[in-house]
């Protein structure tokens, strides 16, 4: 399990807390502005993207990711081809020209990982090539909460590092840009966020708009982030940092300075509700963010971060970095086949409404020991995430949605699930 950090910079490695308030961004002057947005429009299978807040609530219905996604032709428009399947991990990850393990040196203070994202922001503002980046920072009454905001100084991006988590209206803050005479945005989103954006970017009446992805597993809302933190800690508010590691650890930082690391296979998972990543996460096929020009992330990243270019606009914006970035081929280890069989058996379980099935606690600390040592690691962990997101999708949409099935779930997804055995069914492709 991992969820998605919804923020600005999926970066780290900094003794500053990763959560700092900020002061609340009302004023259209302040180098960070976040403008009144309408309240949303009730949507089944919603996760707040922010098309429904616009002056034409009507576009969900093209632009959503969860109604009926062409994968393909967003691929061609934006990169100009499709995933290659010759090319085996684009079947995985999507459209890419360079696949990078990545840090900035040294690491900027209160990013999430090494802070490449909020730097790339950085480095557009300061060289006049955007007007505005809209991204997220922390909500002045809950600095957990991720607040859209639309940073015109590039000395405002720092106030976006650091995760959030919860779901954000990104989208709705594209109007106000525009009424402003914003011409040219940098967009930092998750991928049901660029999805909609990518449907939409041609009418939006924008001349450029450079889109920096961050991967997402599972996202929830903020309240519910609350609840887990809750379980960890019997003093939550104490917690500044939180990061689900490649090494099958979650990082825990402390006000105080303390650190703390829990394996996976310790969480207390068993103590959530059903309900707690809700059906929209649980049937989002597009992990790796593929319509984004660059995705930054770290599941490939062994430990740094994880960096895909996807079109020529993606080289741009990772030359921006200079030498202040190093780059190196991403390592891979480990067989992801045993763990993917294994989360297939537990999805079958819990989606069909049965108990999954448990490790003993003797055994626990053990395998949670062998697994940064064995497990699949760097590339191969990251195929293991997407297999893993491509079962949950097929088996909770087959239960909860068997209707939107053949709209929802594109080719590609059945071709990564069926050295599982796990096949459509009549009805459920087109």
């Amino acid at each position: 399990m991992s969820f998605n950090a919804s923020t600005a910079s999926p970066a780290n490695a900094s003794e500053v807390s990763s959560v700092s308030a900020v002061p609340d961004a009302t004023d259209p002057t302040s180098p960070l502005w976040a403008p009144h947005v309408a309240e949303p429009v009730a949507r089944s299978l919603c996760t707040d993207c922010g098309v429904s807040r616009m002056a034409d609530p009507g576009l969900c219905s093209r632009a959503c990711q969860f109604i009926a996604p062409d994968y393909a032709a967003l691929e061609r428009r934006v990169h100009g081809r499709e995933r290659d399947p010759a090319r085996a991990d684009e079947r995985f990850f999507g459209p890419y020209r360079r696949m990078l393990r990545a840090a900035l040196t040294p690491p900027r203070q209160g990013a999430q990982w090494t802070g490449i994202t909020t730097r790339i922001a950085e480095r557009l503002l300061e060289s006049g090539a955007v007007d505005a980046v809209l991204a997220m920072a922390p909500d002045p009454d809950d600095v957990w909460r991720p607040k859209p905001v639309l940073v015109t100084e590039a000395a405002g991006m720092a106030q976006c590092r650091g995760m959030r988590m919860g779901y954000a209206p990104l989208l709705a803050l594209l109007e106000p840009a525009r009424a402003r005479g914003f011409k040219r945005l940098a967009v930092i989103g998750i991928p049901c966020q660029v999805h909609a954006l990518r449907v939409l970017e041609r009418e939006l009446g924008f001349e450029r708009i450079d889109v920096i992805g961050i991967p997402c597993s599972d996202n929830t809302t903020t309240e519910r982030f609350h609840e887990f933190l809750a379980l960890l800690e019997d003093d939550p508010s104490t917690i500044t940092y939180l990061e689900f590691c490649a090494d099958y650890h979650v990082e825990l930082r402390y006000r105080d300075g303390r650190k703390r690391r829990i394996p996976f296979l310790l969480l207390p998972l068993s103590k959530l509700p059903g309900d707690f990543f809700p059906i929209t996460c649980r049937s989002c096929v597009d992990y790796s963010n593929t319509l984004a020009d660059i995705t930054v992330g770290y599941m490939g990243g062994e430990g740094e971060q994880w960096v895909l270019t996807r079109n020529a606009r993606g080289d741009e914006l990772l030359a921006l970095l200079g030498d202040e970035v190093t780059l190196a081929e991403p390592g891979s280890a480990g067989d992801r086949r045993g763990p993917v069989r294994g989360f297939l058996k537990n999805v079958e379980l819990a989606a069909g409404g049965l108990p999954v099935r448990g490790m003993p606690n003797w055994l626990r600390p053990l395998v949670g020991w062998l697994m940064p040592k064995v497990g699949p690691r760097g590339i191969e962990f990251a195929r293991a995430r997407i297999e893993m997101k491509s079962v949950e999708s097929v088996l909770h949409l087959r239960r909860e949605h068997p209707k939107r099935m053949k709209y929802m779930i594109p080719p590609h997804v059945w071709s990564l699930v069926e050295p599982y055995g796990l096949v459509a069914k009549e009805g459920e492709r087109k």
